[in-house]
C-alpha cells in the first residue's frame, strides 16, 4: 500500500451549482481547496482528478429511469417539473446537472478504488458526501449518491465488510436505503433528531431488513447537543460497533453542518469537535481496517467560517500533516475569501474549544438525560445483533 494519501479534486466540481441564493453554494468547495493549498497540504497528498461516473457505475445504486430523468433535466432544465425530485426548491434543475453530479460521484468512486487497491492509504473527496439521493430520486440538495456509489464499488471489487459512518447533522438516509438489505455494509449515522430536522428519518428503531439486522445504526441527537454530548454519543456507539464488525475498509461522511453557526440545523458543535471526530475516524480505520479510509464531505452551509476550515482539517489528518488548531489562517486565503464573498475570513483554525466528553460506559449514564436516552435507545436497538451488551 502506498503511504501517501490521495485528494480527489477537479475544479469543475464547482459546477454543481443550484444557483444564486441556494444554501449549497459551490464557493465552499473552492475556498476549501484554496485553504488546503495555502497550507501546502496539496503537496503532502497526491491530488488527482477522476473521470465522471459512467452509466454502469451509476447503476450500481441508481435506477436507469432516474438517471435518464437527470440527463433530460440537465439538457433542458426548464422542463423539470418536480418528478424524481428534480425541479424542486431543494434540487432545482440546472444545465449540466448530470455532468457535474457524475463528476462528483466519479471522484468518490475513484477514491474507493485507490484505497481498496492499495494505491493510497487514505483518500478524500470533500466535494462528495451527497448522502440523501435515493436509488430513484433526488433529495436534499443531492442528485447522485456518491457515498453509496463508493461503497457499492468497494463491494463490486470484492469487499465483504464495509463500515459507513456519517456524522452530518442530517440522517444519511440515501446510503441507509441503498444497503438496507445488505449484511456486508454497516451504516452508522449520528444526526439531529428526526422530530426537528429533515429528512425526518433515522430513528433508532431503523436497524436493517431481515437478514441484515443491525446493519443500520441511527443515533438521533436532541436539538442543541454540543461538543461534549456529540463526542459522548460518537464514542458510546461507533468504536464498539466498528470493532465488532471488523471492516475491511471505512467510508466516512463529514458534513460540517453540525456546527453552531450552521443556518440550517440546530446542533451546537464546534470546529474543534469536528476535528476530533475526523481524528477518531482516522484512528478507527487504522485499528480495524488496515488503514483503508475513504473520507467525504457533505453538508455545511456556513460556507466561509466553517466548511473550509473543517475540511482542511480533514485533509490534513488524512495526509498525516494535521493542522494545529491554534494555527493562524493565511492572509492570502482571507484575501481570497473577501474577493469572492465580501466577507471577512476566520483568523485561526479553531473555535477556541477544548473538546471533552464523559465516557458512556465508564462514567455511567443519567436515565433522565435526553442525550443518554438517545444513546441507550441506539445501543439497545442494535448492539445485541452484533453480540454486544447494550
Amino acid at each position: 500500500m502506498s503511504g501517501r494519501a490521495q485528494l480527489m479534486w477537479d475544479e469543475a466540481v464547482t459546477g454543481y451549482d443550484f444557483g444564486p441564493g441556494h444554501p449549497m453554494d459551490p464557493v465552499r468547495l473552492a475556498l476549501t481547496m484554496r485553504l488546503v493549498e495555502a497550507y501546502g497540504l496539496d503537496r503532502a497528498v497526491r491530488v488527482t482528478a477522476a473521470r465522471p461516473a459512467g452509466e454502469s457505475t451509476l447503476r450500481l445504486v441508481h435506477r436507469p429511469d432516474y438517471i435518464a430523468a437527470v440527463r433530460a433535466a440537465s439538457a433542458k432544465p426548464e422542463t423539470a417539473d418536480g418528478s424524481y425530485g428534480i425541479g424542486t426548491a431543494d434540487v432545482p434543475a440546472f444545465a449540466g446537472m448530470h455532468e457535474a453530479s457524475a463528476l462528483i460521484a466519479g471522484q468518490s468512486v475513484a477514491a474507493a478504488e485507490a484505497v481498496w487497491r492499495g494505491d493510497a492509504a487514505h483518500a478524500v473527496n470533500f466535494a462528495g458526501g451527497l448522502h440523501h439521493a435515493m436509488p430513484g430520486g433526488a433529495s436534499g440538495f443531492c442528485v447522485y449518491n456518491d457515498a453509496a456509489l463508493a461503497v457499492a464499488r468497494l463491494l463490486e471489487l470484492g469487499a465483504e465488510r464495509v463500515v459507513y459512518v456519517d456524522v452530518d447533522v442530517h440522517h444519511g438516509d440515501g446510503v441507509q436505503a441503498a444497503f438496507w438489505e445488505d449484511p456486508r455494509v454497516l451504516t452508522i449515522s449520528l444526526h439531529e433528531h428526526p422530530r426537528t430536522l429533515f429528512p425526518q428519518t433515522g430513528w433508532p428503531e431503523e436497524t436493517g431488513a431481515a437478514g441484515a439486522e443491525g446493519g443500520a445504526v441511527n443515533v438521533a441527537l436532541p436539538a442543541g447537543t454540543g461538543d461534549a454530548g456529540w463526542l459522548r454519543a460518537f464514542h458510546a456507539v461507533v468504536p464498539e460497533l466498528v470493532a465488532a464488525f471488523r471492516p475491511q475498509v471505512m467510508v466516512t461522511q463529514h458534513g460540517a453542518d453540525t456546527h453552531f453557526e450552521d443556518p440550517l440545523a440546530h446542533l451546537a458543535v464546534s470546529l474543534d469537535a469536528q476535528r476530533a471526530v475526523a481524528e477518531a475516524c482516522h484512528s478507527l480505520a487504522h485499528e480495524h481496517a488496515e488503514g483503508r479510509w475513504v473520507a467525504l464531505g457533505g453538508g455545511g452551509y456556513a460556507v466561509v467560517d466553517v466548511v473550509p476550515r473543517s475540511w482542511t482539517h480533514l485533509v490534513g489528518i488524512a495526509a498525516g500533516r494535521p493542522v494545529e488548531p491554534e494555527t493562524a489562517v493565511p492572509d492570502e486565503w482571507r484575501a481570497e475569501v473577501f474577493r469572492r464573498t465580501r466577507q471577512p475570513g476566520p483568523l485561526r483554525m479553531t473555535d477556541g474549544r477544548k473538546p471533552e466528553w464523559r465516557d458512556f460506559v465508564g462514567a455511567g449514564y443519567d436515565p433522565a438525560d435526553r442525550l443518554d436516552q438517545a444513546i441507550l435507545a441506539t445501543r439497545r436497538a442494535v448492539f445485541p445483533a452484533h453480540g454486544l451488551l447494550p
